[in-house]
């Protein structure tokens, strides 16, 4: 359950180690070990995480009776809207093989979404990716490398800004407008953040397929931590995606801190700071994974770590073990809130196994 410190104290070490007993756990969870040491003026750390039964681990969060209802009204109210996409060539991001684009999707509530496509230069039909971001504001470089070998891609931002300006101007809004955007609207299910992101990421998707050279059934949708939650949500609100691979998800089981163990990113409990909120109990199981990992259908590979401090592995096992769609888990016991090069050739591996592409 990564539950608050069960054992505090001091070890000295003896020809340079040391044995530290950490006991054991009687249900599912993981089981911490962290330790500090002071030498040269220098403060180091290192923790040790063990799983105890993972996949036996359940959900505390509630899923409401009008999920569903709720999610198909908002996806109504989006498809009322045309898309009507803006497509700003970016010459010197441009090679021989790959063109690139800044796009402007319409959103909801007059929002936009803004994204970096890459699309193979060589005439042909290819499958799509879609790739959603991570935490945080800042602009978005594109995907050469897949659209090269094939993969029309589509790299987005959910702020609803350009994703070329100066990065100055993206660390102002993280300290002015956007500071705190995670819980912008917590208080009531149609204003809360996260409904906007979530259907603009439904809306990519659907732009995606729109492109002439979409090869009409393959379509991928890839991120990590933040865009390890957006992978999920947006495979479950839209069927056209084929393949989902979820790396270290956010937004997992928020409700855990509230039942004596870690809850997901952002930790909206933890320490109750959210508790306050009028209504937040009441709208972020709407938003919360586990209800989204519900609804999957498509195969699905997520990979994580059991170090993680930012998303605790209680909270995306909390998501995984409700899925019933095709699933597997690549585990690097010793990660954190980061991969190894080797997770993500096997992802990369999984999606190209999936995406079928039609030969030129």
């Amino acid at each position: 359950m990564l539950r608050s410190a069960q054992k505090q104290g001091r070890v000295r070490l003896k020809n340079g180690t040391a044995t530290i007993r950490c006991g054991t756990m009687t249900s599912p969870g993981f089981l911490r070990c962290k330790v500090w040491a002071e030498y040269d003026g220098e403060r180091y750390e290192g923790l040790a995480t063990a799983a105890y039964e993972p996949t036996r681990i359940r959900p505390t969060v509630t899923e409401p009776a009008v999920f569903d209802t709720f999610w198909q009204s908002s996806l109504q109210e989006l498809a009322a809207i045309p898309i009507s996409s803006k497509m700003e060539l970016l010459p010197e991001r441009c090679t021989a093989e790959v063109n690139v684009y800044q796009v402007c999707l319409d959103n909801i509530q007059g929002s936009k979404m803004y994204g970096i496509l890459t699309v193979p230069a060589k005439a042909g039909k290819y499958p799509v990716m879609l790739k959603v971001p991570g935490a945080g504001i800042r602009s978005y470089a594109g995907d050469v490398w897949s659209a090269r070998n094939g993969i029309i891609t589509f790299e987005i931002g959910i702020h609803g800004i350009p994703v070329t300006l100066p990065e100055t101007l993206y660390e102002d809004l993280g300290k002015g407008a956007l500071s705190g955007y995670t819980s912008i609207g917590l208080n009531n299910r149609q204003t809360f953040y996260y409904r906007r992101v979530y259907l603009g990421c439904s809306r990519a998707v659907d732009f995606l397929t729109s492109l002439e050279a979409f090869d009409g059934k393959n379509v991928a949708v890839s991120g990590g931590s933040q865009g390890g939650a957006l992978t999920v949500v947006t495979a479950a609100l839209n069927p056209k995606v084929s393949v989902v691979v979820s790396y270290y998800p956010a937004l997992c089981d928020l409700t855990g801190f509230l039942h004596d163990r870690a809850g997901g990113w952002p930790h909206y409990f933890r320490d109750n700071w959210a508790a306050d909120i009028s209504g937040a109990r009441t709208t972020l199981p709407y938003f919360d994974v586990v209800n989204f990992a519900r609804r999957l259908t498509q195969p699905v590979m997520f990979s994580w770590g059991y170090n993680d401090e930012v998303c605790p592995p209680t909270s995306f096992y909390s998501a995984y073990n409700v899925v019933t769609a095709p699933k597997c888990v690549n585990i690097v016991e010793e990660t954190g809130h980061w991969t190894y090069p080797e997770q993500w050739h096997k992802t990369d591996r999984f999606i190209r196994d999936h995406l079928k592409a039609i030969e030129q």
